[in-house]
């Protein structure tokens, strides 16, 4: 099984350790991933704020650049990605004057051919009861609380893979795989996403907020599939306990981390090893 790769920057760059998990995770169940050649940023989160066509035309090339190269699935990692290239080709779905114009600007055609999915849905197209056979370790210590965040699952017209308010996909597929995942209040919530830099104020109080509500409802860890969820939840952690003067300790992994752990991939090769929060 073959499908189209777009990184965006922060699995190139910040999130190097979620490329890593990826990669090893899906390998691990038999699928390539195979990168757009010559992809650049889809713009997110400021082009819109500054040029609609210019934040139109970032997700647009490299929708054609998929096409181009007869990709009929693009794995986007990051939702904040996945949305981009979702929403551009909406937009030029609903327009056919804008595909035109979009086409021009970035010198090849765009049809809408190509689909835009997340890990989740890759995760079930593979199958979790195949998952499931070919996992060599339960995973029955972990008590994971699933966080989808803000964009993985909205908005629900574009993004039907699960419920946008009460998703359950993370939850059914690591419980298929021996984890007990556990019901607590924030899993749709915001982290903050992009304002880590601009707003760091704001993003340590809701992601405090998070942890502490993980916590309360019995979690020994958080599972999440967004880069951005997982700087702000893991790597900003220490800010957030020197701030609230509380020590959370809270283990944050990536989806593909704990599915690759049931398959049998070591913590080095999924890049567990480099976050930020380790496991006691």
């Amino acid at each position: 099984m073959e499908i189209g790769y777009y990184p965006g920057c922060a699995l190139h760059g910040s999130s190097a350790d979620y490329e890593m998990s990826v990669r090893a995770c899906l390998g691990a169940l038999g699928v390539s991933l195979r990168e757009l050649d010559d992809w650049i940023c889809c713009g997110a989160t400021a082009a819109h704020c500054l040029n609609h066509k210019l934040a139109v035309a970032l997700p647009a090339r490299n929708l054609a650049l998929a096409e181009r190269d007869g990709l009929k699935d693009l794995l986007a990692p990051c939702p904040m990605c996945s949305m981009e290239l979702l929403k551009a080709d909406r937009a030029m779905a609903r327009d056919p004057a804008l595909r035109r114009k979009m086409a021009e600007i970035v010198e090849l055609p765009i049809a809408g051919k190509t689909r835009v999915c997340n890990l989740i849905q890759v995760l079930y197209e593979v199958g979790l009861q195949r998952i499931a056979e070919q996992a060599q370790v339960r995973l029955e210590t972990f008590k994971p609380a699933c966080y989808y965040g803000c964009l993985l699952t909205r908005p629900a017209d574009v993004l039907r893979f699960d419920d946008a308010e009460q998703p359950r996909s993370m939850e059914n597929l690591l419980t298929a795989l021996g984890a007990q995942p556990v019901d607590w209040n924030y899993r749709t919530e915001c982290c903050g996403a992009g304002m880590t830099m601009a707003n760091e104020t704001t993003v340590l109080e809701l992601s405090h907020k998070i942890l502490s509500n993980a916590a309360a409802h019995g979690a020994n860890c958080l599972v999440v599939a967004c880069p951005m969820c997982h700087v702000n939840l893991d790597m900003k952690q220490a800010d957030i306990e020197r701030r609230f003067g509380v020590a959370h300790g809270m283990m944050v992994y990536y989806l593909s981390d704990l599915v690759g752990l049931a398959l049998g991939l070591d913590q080095a090769t999924l890049g567990i090893n480099r976050h930020f929060v380790v496991r006691k």
